[in-house]
């Protein structure tokens, strides 16, 4: 391809693009959490200090293309002094100050979700990931979770969990469902657990993508504002069945969810 016509190209498609991120084609689904808004800003952050340097960098190429990359007739390229050295060193530099910027400014969207204690009234549920399905566990009446019995679980008899019933008190009125649901307005924590590999938790209105590590009880807390339903799904590759591993979310008005809770319990 003559040099001219790849300058050419190469600027279409930046321009492409930078259209494409500004008018927000392809953009996030709309945030219903709490802490939502301080993950969005340091996104836009993120994508204007990369865009630019993209930008720059693209259309320098452009301009290299269209000045150098004909092999009749274009201008001679000079040595650069000191070779390329200097180049790939200026490169380094403004890349490191770059990540080191974007990491400080991100430290407090990420300390907002990941460094901060759930508020003491949060709703508490407890979430177990396995091939290839999601399930959630309420506490009854009494506000206790049973302890679990990894060694009790079986898929046929519905024991998802692994509760010993017909010995620990506290497990006798646990809520078991495939569906999250949870009260609007209302601060939520969940414990996450895996029963075989590795997972993921990931919902993007709620701006939280969270990895199950096995063998490891990892806390995750929000506030959801908005009601609706929505797509929870596994991002990490899990199997052959991972591309169908989803639930999902339905957030909904405190009486409804009461309400919700007391027929799941009937349904146990």
């Amino acid at each position: 391809m003559p040099g001219k016509v790849f300058a050419v190209v190469v600027t279409i498609i930046t321009l492409a693009i930078v259209y494409c991120v500004i008018a927000h084609v392809w953009w996030m689904p709309v945030d219903i959490s709490a802490h939502g808004p301080n993950i969005d800003h340091q996104i836009e952050e993120t994508l204007f200090g990369a865009g630019t340097l993209f930008i720059a960098g693209q259309l320098v190429l452009a301009a290299l293309a269209f000045l150098y990359g004909d092999s009749k007739g274009a201008r001679r390229m000079k040595s650069f002094p000191g070779g390329a050295k200097p180049l790939i060193i200026f490169a380094c530099v403004v890349v490191g100050i770059e990540i080191l910027v974007l990491s400080s400014i991100g430290a407090k969207a990420w300390g907002s979700v990941y460094f901060t204690q759930p508020e003491s009234n949060s709703e508490r549920i407890d979430v177990q990931a396995g091939q290839f399905a999601f399930y959630f566990r309420y506490p009854g009446p009494d506000g206790k979770f049973g302890p679990l019995h990894p060694e009790l679980i079986n898929e046929g008899s519905q024991n998802m969990f692994g509760l010993d019933t017909d010995h620990d008190a506290d497990s006798k009125d646990d809520i078991v469902t495939a569906e999250l649901a949870i009260p609007v307005n209302k601060p939520i924590l969940l414990t996450l657990h895996s029963k075989d590999v590795g997972h993921s938790f990931d919902v993007r209105e709620l701006r939280i993508q969270q990895d199950f590590v096995p063998g490891i009880v990892i806390p995750v807390h929000f506030t959801a504002l908005q009601t609706g339903r929505f797509e929870i799904v596994c991002t990490q590759l899990c199997g052959l069945g991972h591309y169908n591993m989803k639930a999902y979310l339905n957030v909904m008005s405190e009486a409804d969810f009461d309400s919700w809770l007391k027929q799941q319990a009937l349904a146990q």
